[in-house]
């Protein structure tokens, strides 16, 4: 006998992303797979009495959102952090930092993030001064948007033993100022990497992306709880957006290991993804010796360690991003092209190695050069190892020589974009990134769709927590770019292929397109249920449309009152 569904979805405009039945208004799941999709009548004739039945009122009923590049972690220990966005002043500043400060007497740092670049107002980046001019007697700091850089004052210098400067990591830097002390700003994980060691999580919220290691010493009972607690907190945000799906940017077996733990207990309300990180510092054989065990060790439907990350460069916005000449203006002084992570013998090394041992690879490059010497290492690790199906990504690809894009298609590499990063997608100001381009730079800058046309395979994400994990910001980001001028080429997305790059596409990028992305009969069922129609809706008006109800594996892990 066949088992009544245990969900019943009708009354909406599906979008199935299944060419067979691209026309339905209902489905009905059973046991975690969707096992029925078609017309009312047809689905409801299903319901029995133990059946939960949704009216999507009209609204867009599709695959569940997958977020393709997140730091989850972090973006959910930062929910309870101070958030500058849109701050601007050091009179602002103060009125938003002091009050927090106070509300907070037992922190041993006073957190801040989305702090802009731009946030005094003046033209240059904060320094130490600065904030001891906000607070003077206790460690305070500032995030960045893009978390590249971090601004401490002289107590959280003093305290965490940055004040003199010292050694970091290749593409890390701790910026000194004219007296020989340092002047605040931290650049890299290298440098801020003792400053998060302060937060109340002692850092082990950043370490799979500051190391990739594991924490030291080993977390208490008591931690372990206080950090699965706030990353339940964060897939819980994650899935009142709509999102079923989570691929991490930063990893280590610690994270493997509480999110292993949420399943189990039934808190994990999003499937995740979670890389090996590789540093530019590490030994080769790290890939064979630790990459290989934490892959093989976690292979669920739920958590699994997918693919390694790795980073070129860093950020156009503090001249770290790796470019083919100097940077315009202030920022080329003494010829600036950006900061070197890995030396290329290096990275084109670890490439090979860890496509040999069947790693897919994903690699943060935002600069020309960075993405030019990314493609140039996996066309070697083709040529090393034989063409497979390896999916390998680039993610952001901010700006690229024009010559680059082609390549992609050539060597079946993905593209993993942010549309929301880019200085026409509503987020940042939009005159930023642009004075620190040469104008012929801007032809291959944010070119989401001539990457589209040209082949590529395209998928979309946020990059969470350096922007917000709201999905519909990012498709009007996609869909109603702002227009920059006549040196910015059009780069408009479609509805479709926004949707399907936040879903369909990102389902197969990390191998499960025949397991999810599409409303079709045997599908896991991880579903959204949206308050509008979306095709009916105002690009430029998506921020309004909400999730009503969201479905992981067959349970409802969002549901809207």
């Amino acid at each position: 006998m066949t088992a009544s569904p245990d969900i019943i979805i009708h009354n909406g405009t599906l979008i199935t992303f299944d060419p067979e039945q691209s026309a339905a208004t209902a489905l009905a799941i059973t046991g975690g797979t969707i096992t029925a999709v078609g017309t009312d009548a047809e689905i409801t004739e299903q319901a029995a009495d133990g059946t939960k039945v949704i009216d999507a009122r009209g609204g867009t009923v599709m695959p569940g959102f997958i977020d393709s590049h997140v730091h989850l972690f972090g973006g959910s220990f930062e929910l309870s952090c101070l958030n500058l966005y849109g701050v601007s002043g050091l009179s602002e500043m103060t009125k938003r930092i002091r009050p927090y400060a106070e509300e907070n007497p037992d922190a041993d740092l006073v957190f801040c993030v989305m702090a802009d670049y731009g946030i005094l107002g003046t033209g240059k980046t904060p320094t130490r001064h600065d904030l001891d001019r906000i607070v003077d007697d206790r460690p305070l700091a500032m995030f960045s948007p893009d978390h590249h850089t971090v601004w401490a004052n002289t107590a959280a210098l003093e305290a965490a033993g940055l004040i003199n400067g010292g050694e970091v990591d290749a593409g890390s830097e701790i910026r000194m100022g004219e007296d020989g002390k340092a002047n605040g700003e931290l650049l890299e994980p290298g440098a801020y990497g003792p400053i998060l060691e302060m937060t109340r999580h002692k850092g082990r919220e950043m370490l799979g992306l500051v190391t990739g290691r594991d924490p030291e010493p080993v977390p208490t009972p008591q931690e372990r709880e206080m950090d699965k607690d706030v990353i339940e907190a964060g897939l819980r945000h994650c899935a009142e957006k709509g999102i079923t799906g989570l691929h991490l940017m930063d990893g280590n077996v610690f994270q493997l290991e509480l999110l292993s733990e949420l399943e189990a207990e039934g808190r994990l309300h999003c499937r995740t993804m979670v890389p090996f990180h590789f540093k530019g510092t590490d030994d080769i054989a790290r890939i064979a010796a630790e990459g290989v065990p934490m892959r093989d060790r976690f292979q669920g439907d739920k958590v699994w360690c997918g693919h390694m990350k790795m980073f070129i460069d860093g950020v156009v916005e503090s001249g770290t991003a790796l470019m083919l000449q100097p940077y315009p203006g202030d920022m080329g002084k003494d010829g600036n092209m950006g900061d070197e992570v890995f030396t290329q013998d290096h990275f084109v090394a670890a490439t090979k190695e860890a496509d040999r041992l069947g790693f897919q690879i994903a690699v943060h490059a935002i600069g020309d050069a960075g993405v030019r010497r990314t493609i140039d290492a996996y066309q070697a690790a083709r040529e090393a190892n034989g063409k497979r199906d390896s999916r390998h990504r680039i993610e952001h690809l901010e700006v690229m020589h024009p010559d680059d894009i082609p390549r992609l298609a050539a060597l079946d590499i993905v593209a993993s974009i942010q549309p929301g990063h880019a200085p026409m997608g509503h987020i940042f100001p939009p005159g930023a990134v642009g004075q620190y381009l040469h104008p012929h730079q801007i032809a291959g800058a944010y070119a989401w769709q001539d990457i589209r046309d040209s082949g590529a395979r395209v998928v979309f994400s946020t990059d969470w927590p350096v922007i917000q994990v709201d999905v519909m910001d990012t498709l009007r980001a996609a869909m109603a770019p702002l227009d920059l001028g006549p040196d910015w080429r059009e780069q408009t997305q479609s509805l479709h292929d926004t949707l399907s790059s936040y879903t369909q596409a990102n389902a197969w990028v990390e191998f499960n397109e025949d397991r999810k992305g599409q409303l079709k009969v045997g599908m896991m069922a991880d579903v959204v249920v949206l308050s509008e129609d979306l095709a009916k809706v105002d690009p430029i008006d998506l921020p309004r449309v909400q999730a009503m109800t969201t479905i992981c594996d067959g349970k409802v892990s969002f549901q809207r009152a």
